[in-house]
């Protein structure tokens, strides 16, 4: 199985956004549950949003709700996190994972068997 691409990161001013992206070319991802967590430095990587196959059930941690959104476009077979509001804690790598058949959205990250590279976001002034 291939690798997940993440794009869309970069720095941005307190209070903006970004949109990061997670494609593959190797699988359908729609039949994945997809998460995206973040390692800052100094820190233990979190789970940030996860959503399911199938029905696209979500998950936000605490510290994103109402901020962030995550989703599917099927038809370009990526996942997208849609980041607004964005705070200088927000500043981590973020790395998007898959596992096949992940029915609930899980925010753990032993769960998953597929991994990215991960992607600088910086949310700075």
């Amino acid at each position: 199985q291939g690798q997940l691409v993440e794009s869309g990161g970069g720095l941005v001013q307190p209070g903006g956004s970004l949109r990061l992206s997670c494609t593959t070319s190797a699988f359908t991802m729609d039949y994945y549950g997809i998460g995206w967590f973040r390692r800052a430095p100094g820190k233990e990587r979190e789970a940030v949003s996860c959503i399911s196959s199938g029905d696209g059930s979500t998950y936000y941690a605490d510290s994103v709700k109402g901020r962030f959104t995550i989703s599917r476009d099927n038809a370009k077979n990526t996942v997208y996190l849609q980041m607004n509001g964005l705070k200088p804690e927000d500043t981590s790598v973020y790395y998007c994972a898959a596992k096949q058949w992940l029915s609930l959205p899980t925010p753990s990250a032993w769960a998953y068997d597929i991994w990215g590279q991960g992607i600088q976001v910086t949310v700075a002034s």
